[in-house]
């Protein structure tokens, strides 16, 4: 059946870890009855730096430290205060997960920042970003894929039950790392384009070292749909876009349709802007965003009932009522996608 799913960020203060825990699961276990759940570990990003997504990920790199720069995280010569504060926030969300999912049997779901995101991101302890070094974005790949063996091993042992872990890679900066749109420290110039094979290179081992784990890879793109090759190129087995904001793009569909007929999975990202529990309407146009162009590009209609739905990533976090409704919002597209891959 259609699946729902969450990125991980969640709206929350420090304190609140466990409730928010809680909270995606129960929702999640309410959906509609033709709908999958695919919980996920929630991240309260509102406790400030090192519950945010770059410094959580850079939390994980294998003998490697970091903390906050002029520019925002860094790699570091020894852990300092930043480090140890990242490390007490991961330390948090863990205990809230063992507790919330406790006795909970089937899949889970984490997210972490790409490779290429977080090089793009991350700078270097005296100079430039990560991205700026072939060598040190080499180094901080092998990190990343060394780091997230040992975090997939964590989740299982708070979560014994987790029969299908599924890590989502972030890539939001993909695109522009491949089209060289990327300024320097300065500012006065653009970093070098990555080209497609490098892309490739940098996520395979990421990506290999997930499947190492047991676990499954998504690589989330967000409307970078130029980034489908290197993704299935590089062993993903699904890939994340947000298809709302694509809309009907032939070229974009086509890359997707090539990527389903070779296995790989669609993360389909929604933006459920209106919430209200009669939305009908907007439910409409949800299930639309995904089933119109599905059709139009000649996938089978069966073929709906693999994918995984999931609200797009937004620029301001929503509140908790909304994330919730969301989520409700969600299995309803959810149950709807899978009743017309019935047909």
């Amino acid at each position: 059946m259609t699946a729902v799913s969450g990125h991980g960020p969640w709206p929350g203060r420090e304190g609140d870890e466990l409730e928010a825990q809680l909270t995606v699961f129960g929702e999640l276990s309410e959906l509609p009855s033709g709908a999958d759940a695919l919980p996920f570990v929630t991240q309260l990003t509102g406790r400030g730096p090192g519950a945010d997504p770059v410094g959580r990920t850079a939390l994980l790199l294998a003998e490697l430290s970091v903390e906050l720069g002029p520019h925002g995280w860094k790699l570091a010569d020894h852990p300092g205060i930043d480090h140890r504060r990242a490390e007490s926030f991961l330390r948090e969300d863990l205990g809230a997960l063992a507790i919330a999912a406790h006795g909970h049997t089937g899949p889970l779901t984490v997210e972490v920042q790409g490779p290429w995101t977080l090089a793009a991101t991350l700078w270097s302890a005296r100079g430039d970003r990560v991205l700026a070094d072939a060598g040190a974005r080499r180094d901080l790949s092998a990190a990343l894929a060394e780091g997230l063996r040992a975090h997939v091993a964590a989740l299982r042992e708070q979560v014994p039950g987790a029969s299908d872990v599924v890590v989502q890679l972030a890539e939001p900066q993909l695109g522009a790392v491949h089209a060289g749109a990327l300024p320097t420290f300065s500012g006065y110039t653009r970093l070098r384009a990555v080209p497609g094979p490098d892309l490739v290179d940098g996520l395979a081992p990421v990506i290999d070292a997930v499947h190492d784990a047991g676990a499954r890879a998504v690589v989330h793109l967000g409307e970078t749909w130029a980034g489908l090759p290197p993704v299935v190129l590089a062993g993903a087995d699904a890939v994340g876009l947000d298809v709302a904001a694509v809309g009907w793009h032939e070229r974009a569909w086509e890359l997707v349709a090539r990527a389903t007929e070779k296995g790989v999975g669609l993360w389909a990202g929604l933006t459920p802007t209106t919430l209200s529990q009669c939305a009908g309407q907007m439910l409409g146009e949800l299930v639309q965003a995904v089933a119109e162009p599905w059709r139009r590009i000649g996938l089978p209609a069966s073929g709906l009932d693999a994918v995984t739905v999931l609200a797009a990533e937004r620029p301001e976090p929503p509140s908790i009522d909304e994330a919730r409704a969301g989520l409700a919002h969600l299995g309803r597209v959810a149950e709807a996608l899978a009743e017309r891959a019935a047909d």
